[in-house]
């Protein structure tokens, strides 16, 4: 498959808005013979497969489901802000963003993906507008899966600098993600006596029966079939963050007796 039939046929929303105009400033850097317009798909809408253009939407029309090329590409963006918020760009956090898409993908739509975000990651983004984009176009299992990703990003070198955090903490704000969220999956990164009770949203004076409460709507909120609609490629993450709930939870029976 060319690059240009990949994204093409790979998007739907993201081909509107902010991350619309920024991947097309990433196509214009990745092929030079889109700048004629022979095969060179519009940013800002696309056509279906059933014909109909799906654009980026108004705030008062259904949210419509995100498709796997949707959530790829917001990756892409928001991998590039993290990436580059230490002020470099770590080949150890590069390598991390490659293999993952290569297992997700493979090897032909990874390489795909990475032309798109070398163009991508030559942009000064604006990190607000995109994530409000992805906040009202992404369901909020998606968008959590986003967070753990970058997160991923973030300790492929070995450790999160407080700028990468920052970074994270910001795009987590204006995804919509609660504090609470967001230090449940920030502690699936860092060793902490605590980490338990943060994954499982609870104080550390909780009771047995709130514990196990928790553990309950933690394993229903980050259940691999909240984000089934994005294929299967993203399955093995979502079950990352389900296994780390489990954990959490046989940690914290094996320290009270329960």
């Amino acid at each position: 498959m060319s690059f240009s039939k990949w994204i093409g046929g790979a998007l739907g929303w993201s081909f509107g808005g902010p991350i619309g105009a920024i991947i097309g400033l990433a196509i214009g850097s990745v092929i030079d013979s889109m700048a004629n317009g022979s095969d060179n798909p519009l940013i800002g809408e696309r056509k279906s497969t059933t014909g109909r253009r799906t654009t980026y939407r108004s705030p008062n029309k259904q949210r419509p489901q995100t498709q796997s090329g949707d959530f790829e590409v917001s990756l892409l963006v928001l991998a590039s802000v993290v990436i580059k918020a230490d002020g470099k760009q770590d080949q150890r956090e590069l390598d991390f963003v490659r293999q993952q898409f290569v297992n997700m993908y493979g090897k032909d739509r990874a390489n795909h993906a990475f032309k798109l975000f070398k163009g991508i990651s030559k942009q000064h983004i604006s990190l607000r507008p995109v994530c409000l984009q992805i906040k009202q176009m992404m369901d909020h299992p998606s968008r959590l899966q986003l967070i753990h990703f970058l997160f991923g990003i973030a300790k492929a070198d070995g450790t999160v600098t407080q700028d990468e955090e920052r970074q994270i903490y910001t795009i987590a704000g204006y995804l919509g993600i609660s504090t609470k969220d967001y230090e449940s999956i920030k502690a699936m990164f860092y060793n902490s006596k605590d980490n338990a009770y943060k994954i499982l949203e609870i104080e550390k004076d909780a009771t047995v029966d709130e514990i196990k409460r928790a553990y309950r709507k933690m394993a229903k909120k980050y259940h691999p079939d909240r984000v089934i609609h994005l294929g299967k490629e993203h399955q093995e993450g979502a079950e990352e963050k389900f296994r780390q709930v489990q954990e959490a939870y046989e940690q914290l029976q094996k320290a009270l007796g329960f």
